[in-house]
């Protein structure tokens, strides 16, 4: 048996999909709670296997409370559940342990289905979600080169390399990573450090670093 939070400040909402819920004998619906709050408070009292989590909410959203509860029980897995497709919403959830992000308009059967593979360890991001991810990492990417480029007159190869650096690749993991000989990969790493005026490694990290 699936035991199962509900979260949703929109009580006819939580009303529907619970009784969408109890239509699979696997699941129990353990508890609903009304905000991001009494989410956290509910999930320490019951441990349900899965929380089904809205975003906007009083008191605590569905982000910090996703956190909380992470914190409380590694091991609970969290679905957002709502009709906000907002990149930001998105990753923020992701990164603070999410499982998964749907949105209201899913169909039962497709709810159903990504409740027990969630609960089998599987993240749940449908196609239009995970294009969203997808488009807001390449901004975010070519906003970092942009400046880079700017700030240091750097080259598009240089700029791959300032990159990486700034990942903490090591100079062979570099050279692999952009097919050059050792050596060509020491020459342009050489070039990123004088344009950024920096004598060692952990400078020019530094110094990109502020521009990024």
């Amino acid at each position: 048996m699936i035991k199962i939070l509900l979260v949703d400040d929109q009580i006819i909402l939580a009303e529907g999909i619970k009784s969408v819920l109890e239509t699979c004998a696997e699941f129990n619906v353990c508890g609903m709670a009304r905000d991001g709050a009494e989410a956290v408070e509910m999930a320490d009292k019951f441990r349900p296997d899965v929380v089904l989590m809205d975003i906007r909410m009083p008191n605590m959203n569905g982000v910090v409370a996703t956190k909380r509860i992470k914190e409380i029980d590694p091991n609970i897995k969290i679905i957002i559940l709502t009709t906000f497709d907002d990149s930001d919403y998105i990753l923020s959830a992701i990164n603070n342990g999410a499982s998964g992000y749907l949105l209201k308009d899913i169909g039962s059967t497709a709810l159903i289905d990504a409740i027990k593979n969630a609960y089998a360890g599987d993240t749940i991001l449908p196609s239009k979600i995970a294009k969203k991810i997808t488009d807001a990492a390449m901004m975010v990417s070519s906003d970092k080169e942009i400046k880079l480029k700017r700030a240091f007159n750097l080259s598009d190869r240089e700029v791959e390399i300032a990159l990486m650096l700034n990942d903490g690749f090591n100079n062979r993991q570099i050279a692999s990573a952009m097919k050059l000989s050792d050596g060509t990969a020491r020459n342009y790493i050489s070039s990123v450090y004088s344009k950024l005026g920096a004598d060692s490694r952990s400078s020019a990290v530094a110094k990109i670093r502020e521009i990024i």
